[in-house]
């Protein structure tokens, strides 16, 4: 739906306030179903994560609203509420596996359909619906339901089929994996018929995943056969995110407002692109990173999916993904919300910076990375140029929501913060004694 913070080559990156980058995505995750997935991006280190993680997913998290984060720079977190954006400098050189990563995208998906079959949004109906969008399911519903629909082959519905199946997994320990059974404790003040009806589509979504598995099995020797000659499948590439997308679709279709309003987080999305993997029979990182996304926004296009975020620092999504995937408009620039230089000097001079520091963060001369605002400040914090103690902390302050570095301000800079709040009417008098409420207010990105 819209990418912001984006910068191109040849000229600086735009400041854009908080307040409206905030805005704008909590707008977007409001709707249930969206047409296109939204693309954040902006250079590294100016809190595309921590916006994320402080001030969005907590709000994200409370229902109606049920929110899955994957960060593809860190090992997956038990929920959204425990996972922290580390410094990059803290980060691994090597690039993570890919069924590592497809293994923590995965999760995330089937920790989403689970709350949603608990909230009862999701049956085993709506399963075999999605599941027969785009699948022939006779040969591996025949092996899943078990040797008496072998024996009458060719004479039992898909239906029918998928109702042996998914009774013979309810009936037995098919699959080990916990995700899909209700625990002890859950689902307490439902009737039988609930805990029932919830049941089935738990059942119903083992067989799901086991029926993609043995479809994707059935492709290996293709698939090896492909990497080995170089060319290109789309039903071959893309049986490696059916189950992803089928969860996707799935939840897509059990949104609905106020009830139950999912929404995917993919934090640095660019690392799946180049995630290695060594397994001839697995498509390779960079294919599976294109179906994906290729595929979340046909489903937008065609059906309306759940919000989708992706964060990059990676300019290839402003810049090139259009020509890769043949489609101008994947993802629409919304860089107009960003502050020009002098709008910049207007709020920010006199307060955080001052002309000469601007005029220097502003230098488009500086191409490093196509990111001369971040060198500028590595630069400016190094030698070059002196900023007074006092104002690093309200800077410092300005970027996060925390109180530990308050005690190290002077009264005078507590003066400047104050006013800076009252002068654009971000707090009123009453709140200047509650700090959390000026810092979760400043103007900043």
């Amino acid at each position: 739906m819209a990418a912001a913070a984006g910068g191109a080559a040849g000229r600086p990156w735009r400041v854009i306030p908080r307040p409206v980058l905030e805005t704008v995505l909590h707008n977007h995750a409001l709707h249930p179903r969206v047409p296109q997935p939204l693309l954040l991006h902006g250079p590294r280190g100016v809190g595309k994560s921590t916006l994320l993680l402080n001030r969005l997913l907590p709000q994200w998290s409370e229902p109606p609203h049920y929110a899955a984060f994957v960060d593809f720079l860190h090992p997956a977190p038990s929920s959204p509420a425990h996972a922290t954006a580390a410094p990059w400098s803290l980060l691994a050189d090597t690039p993570p596996s890919l069924p590592s990563l497809r293994l923590q995208l995965e999760s995330a998906l089937e920790e989403l359909t689970r709350a949603a079959v608990l909230k009862g949004a999701v049956g085993s109906k709506d399963v075999l619906a999605a599941l027969s969008r785009s699948h022939g399911l006779h040969t591996a519903l025949s092996r899943l339901a078990g040797p008496a629909a072998c024996r009458g082959r060719g004479t039992s519905s898909v239906p029918v089929l998928w109702a042996r199946a998914v009774l013979a997994a309810t009936s037995s320990a098919r699959g080990e994996d916990p995700t899909f059974r209700i625990g002890e404790g859950e689902a307490t003040n439902c009737s039988m018929e609930e805990t029932a009806y919830m049941q089935e589509a738990m059942a119903a979504l083992r067989v799901a995943k086991e029926l993609l598995r043995m479809q994707e099995g059935w492709r290996k020797e293709a698939l090896r056969e492909m990497n080995r000659t170089g060319r290109f499948s789309r039903p071959l590439v893309n049986s490696a995110t059916d189950w992803p997308c089928l969860l996707l679709d799935v939840l897509s279709g059990a949104a609905e407002v106020d009830f139950f309003q999912p929404k995917l987080v993919l934090n640095n999305v660019d690392v799946l692109k180049r995630a290695t993997c060594e397994d001839e029979t697995m498509v390779p990182a960079t294919m599976y990173h294109d179906s994906f996304i290729w595929r979340v926004i046909a489903l937008g296009a065609n059906e309306q999916c759940l919000p989708v975020f992706m964060s990059t620092s990676d300019g290839y999504y402003s810049s090139q993904a259009f020509v890769d995937f043949g489609f101008p408009n994947i993802f629409i620039s919304r860089e107009t919300f960003g502050w020009t230089q002098q709008e910049a000097k207007l709020h920010m001079v006199s307060e955080f910076f001052s002309e000469k520091e601007l005029n220097y963060l502003a230098d488009d001369s500086l191409e490093i990375l196509d990111d001369p605002a971040a060198v500028a400040m590595m630069e400016a914090c190094s030698a070059e140029i002196r900023v007074e103690p006092s104002r690093i902390n309200i800077i410092l302050m300005a970027t996060c929501n925390t109180w530990a570095k308050l005690p190290t301000l002077d009264e005078r800079s507590w003066l400047q913060v104050t006013r800076l709040c009252q002068e654009n009417s971000l707090v009123s008098r009453s709140d200047l004694n509650e700090p959390g409420t000026i810092f979760n207010s400043m103007v900043w990105n």
